[in-house]
């Protein structure tokens, strides 16, 4: 299965072509001022890079936050329009899934994406593998405040979770930012803590892929609706505007 993955909703716009779990090319943008600019010019050089084209692709796994909520519609937009415009199947998968993936690892794994002002994106995964591949059995996502210790919180009194003593593995650019606060978590079953390198703190359109194909394999994939964005907290202009109301 020849599966092309998009990602904008981080400072990090990525394209990848895989067949199946082989990475056949790969590319990153960094500067998330362009994503609208570079975004398909980077699909097209994918396609010519792989010898492909859209009429080869068989799945599409589009990145769907939470993030920057502008980078977020602009890869949803574009995944939409080539789904719709040769009906090929669609998956969409969380920014933080996406990470979870990167660590190439079962196990118990939180992702971190900083919103500024000590705020998080979080998500919780209980990932097993499968044969050859590694597959999502549990997940919760939400938006708290890492300074004040509602992390810990979100981890060891999450109703979907029994982490018991395992390790904890975490990952995302909150992670590196907030190295010190989750090395000092303390957990009643003293959970050993585990932090990714900076390398894979970086979302990446090759575990969108892998991901995506996962969720396929397992039924979880369709047209175009199936594509909504994930934002887990309101943006700065709803917020003002309540804000305005409010006075």
């Amino acid at each position: 299965m020849k599966i092309l993955a998009v990602d904008t909703s981080s400072s990090n716009a990525c394209v990848a072509i895989l067949e199946d779990d082989k990475i056949l090319m790969e590319l990153n943008n960094g500067d998330e001022r362009t994503h609208s600019e570079k975004l398909m010019p980077m699909i097209d050089e994918v396609f010519k890079g792989s010898s492909l084209s859209l009429n080869d692709i068989d799945l599409i796994a589009c990145g769907l936050g939470p993030g920057s909520f502008t980078g977020v519609r602009i890869g949803i937009a574009t995944v939409k329009a080539f789904v719709d415009s040769k009906n090929i199947a669609a998956t969409g998968v969380s920014s933080l899934e996406s990470l979870a993936y990167n660590l190439n690892q079962d196990g118990y794994i939180c992702s971190l994406i900083d919103s500024g002002h000590g705020n998080s994106y979080a998500g919780l995964f209980h990932i097993v593998k499968d044969e050859c591949m590694f597959k999502t059995v549990e997940s919760d996502l939400t938006f708290l405040n890492l300074n004040n210790n509602e992390l810990a919180d979100f981890i060891q009194n999450n109703k979907k979770f029994s982490i018991k003593n395992s390790p904890i593995y975490f990952v995302g650019n909150a992670t590196i930012i907030y190295k010190d606060l989750i090395q000092n978590l303390h957990f009643e079953k003293n959970n050993k803590i585990i932090l990714a390198n900076e390398s894979q703190c970086v979302i990446s359109s090759i575990s969108v892929a892998k991901a995506g194909y996962t969720k396929y394999k397992n039924g979880n994939y369709g047209n175009s609706n199936i594509l909504s964005p994930i934002y887990l907290r309101k943006s700065q202009a709803e917020l003002a505007l309540e804000q305005k109301s409010i006075h």
